[in-house]
């Protein structure tokens, strides 16, 4: 809904006046950025042209160390966007003027959704700002794997592997346009998509995982953290890959059951795991599998000057949008 609605039975000189009061109240609404992992400056400029073009006002929050800086930062927010920061029950206690969340980039798992639900705050993403980022970083890392993590040693090339997509949403779709420039045969599993949006993308489709899997060199990890998709990639979906096989997640390290990854990369030692994502069992991995997997030292999907721009940029128009429109097109909330 929007911020205020008029009736349009009402004369004009009353609706009017309530414009004229409207305008007045919006003037005075406040967006924060809350961001422990701060835009960048441009970003941030992108942002606040946005935003107070609209009339409204941007407060800053960065780099904070402490949550009770988060919870005395959004008492009078009306609005909110942040990166991977947590926006649970006590920061919406907190907020008590706040009518709307934006997470800048796809992934939304660190807001919780219910608490905003019953705190009356829509909550959106926004997706496909950081796809073509994420997707790129999942083609590095898979080069990375066949070369052998340049160890100096002899790998083998993308051209001519089975590229298996798990998810083919906004990344997924970008992961086959790249690997298509590499020479990659590409397949996709995604339980939500027709398969005419696949084959129209020059993609073989599949019907399970597991028969992506079985059927692919290597898999490329799309999907969300959910409560059906979490510890879904385990030992025994992965043992059915390919001599060889290369597991890249630049997903959520949740969907992962780590020592069931662990227990069968210890019984075979063909297979690899990139991630940029780093596991809770990074150090086991580490130990156990060196020049087998690589992990960065933190999540770096969207770690690109256009990713931080774009997402952030995007967060502010959502905003805008909902506010002046009552557009909800991205709400991930009900």
């Amino acid at each position: 809904m929007p911020y205020f609605s008029f009736h349009h039975s009402e004369p004009t000189r009353k609706k009017s006046a309530q414009a004229e009061f409207f305008t007045t109240l919006v003037h005075k609404m406040k967006v924060l950025i809350a961001t422990e992992k701060p835009f960048a400056k441009v970003a941030v400029d992108g942002i606040r042209e946005v935003v107070e073009g609209a009339g409204y006002e941007l407060a800053l929050l960065e780099k904070y160390t402490d949550k009770q800086q988060l919870l005395d930062a959004v008492a009078d927010a009306e609005a909110l966007i942040i990166r991977s920061d947590i926006v649970d029950a006590a920061v919406l206690d907190a907020a008590k003027k706040l009518k709307i969340v934006v997470r800048a980039g796809a992934g939304y798992d660190n807001i919780d959704l219910d608490a905003a639900t019953s705190h009356g705050v829509v909550a959106m993403n926004t997706p496909g700002q950081n796809s073509n980022a994420v997707a790129e970083l999942a083609l590095g890392l898979m080069v990375f794997a066949v070369r052998n993590l340049y160890n100096g040693t002899s790998g083998t090339e993308l051209k001519g592997k089975k590229l298996g997509i798990h998810a083919f949403g906004n990344v997924g779709r970008n992961v086959a346009r790249i690997a298509q420039g590499f020479g990659m045969d590409v397949y996709a599993y995604d339980a939500y998509c027709p398969d005419e949006a696949m084959t129209a993308a020059n993609v073989h489709p599949l019907h399970s995982a597991e028969e992506l899997y079985k059927t692919c060199d290597i898999v490329s990890l799309h999907i969300p953290a959910t409560a059906e998709t979490k510890n879904s990639i385990n030992h025994d979906l992965v043992n059915l890959m390919p001599k060889g096989g290369v597991l890249v997640n630049t997903a959520r390290k949740e969907v992962i059951d780590e020592e069931g990854l662990i227990t069968l990369m210890q019984e075979r030692t063909d297979l690899k795991y990139m991630t940029d994502i780093m596991p809770v069992a990074d150090a086991k991995f580490r130990t156990l599998f060196e020049g087998r997997y690589f992990a960065t030292p933190k999540k770096m999907g969207a770690q690109t000057a256009e990713a931080n721009i774009n997402a952030g940029i995007a967060a502010a128009k959502q905003i805008v949008d909902f506010i002046q429109n009552g557009n909800t097109r991205f709400q991930v909330n009900k």
